[in-house]
């Protein structure tokens, strides 16, 4: 028998999110502080999973009751940091950040995606209100850690990203953002602008109906390591310059 109070104290935490025709249970807000650069900043963070995991209209107790038979460790949830006001807020950045083993974790300079969570974190905070979303399912465009570490030794012997993902038998970008988008809707519904270089993330958004008012553009931490990484990105993938309008 489960104790109450924690059953309470969790189902207030607890909301379902509609997209399409899938539910998503979201988890949240969760207080984080979080460093940044040296300054301990307060973050809200939310978790999500899909809802067909568990029986149709499941409570809180029979939730917590499966979770251990769901051996979520063994694979990846996607979750979102917020900061200020966000629901309120007049004006907000959201970053929907495609999770990057490598260049999150452990620094690499084979591309830009560490840089840019750091650097989105702190735009976010510059500006007063927003959301980062990390999205855990699209590592390596979609494919995966695995399937990304080959792609890298392709890499190495001379195919561009784009390549070396179609020569493993995949599209040049798999990656979906309508869960990101279901549950940016629940948590807002005003104007968000949108911290990015991909046009097909500035498409999703737009084509959800939800309301885009802004892009602002990020580059930067360019070097030796990434260059051709950074300029596959504009030439063979679409990603917009600096100055380039949202439309």
């Amino acid at each position: 028998m489960l104790n109450n109070d924690m059953i309470s104290v969790l189902t207030d935490r607890i909301q379902t999110v509609t997209h399409s025709n899938k539910n998503l249970i979201l988890v949240g807000p969760i207080q984080l502080p979080v460093n940044l650069d040296g300054e301990t900043v307060p973050f809200q963070w939310y978790s999500w999973l899909a809802a067909d995991l568990f029986p149709e209209g499941a409570t809180t107790e029979e939730i917590i009751q499966q979770l251990p038979s769901l051996h979520l460790a063994e694979s990846q949830q996607s979750s979102v940091l917020v900061y200020g006001d966000f629901e309120n807020a007049n004006e907000a950045l959201i970053r929907m950040h495609s999770i990057c083993h490598t260049g999150d974790i452990f620094g690499s300079k084979r591309c830009d995606c560490g840089f840019q969570l750091r650097q989105s974190m702190r735009m976010i905070q510059a500006h007063g209100s927003g959301a980062l979303f990390y999205l855990a399912n699209h590592e390596g465009r979609g494919i995966g850690l695995f399937s990304k570490a080959m792609a890298y030794i392709l890499q190495e012997n001379g195919y561009d990203t784009v390549d070396a993902n179609l020569e493993l038998g995949f599209a040049d970008d798999t990656r979906s953002y309508a869960e990101a988008i279901a549950v940016l809707q629940a948590l807002r519904t005003k104007p968000v602008s949108l911290i990015t270089n991909n046009p097909k993330k500035l498409k999703a958004l737009k084509a959800s109906g939800m309301n885009v008012d802004k892009r602002i553009p990020l580059w930067g931490d360019i070097s030796s390591y990434n260059e051709k990484y950074l300029q596959t990105k504009k030439t063979r993938s679409g990603h917009l310059e600096k100055n380039e309008a949202l439309i």
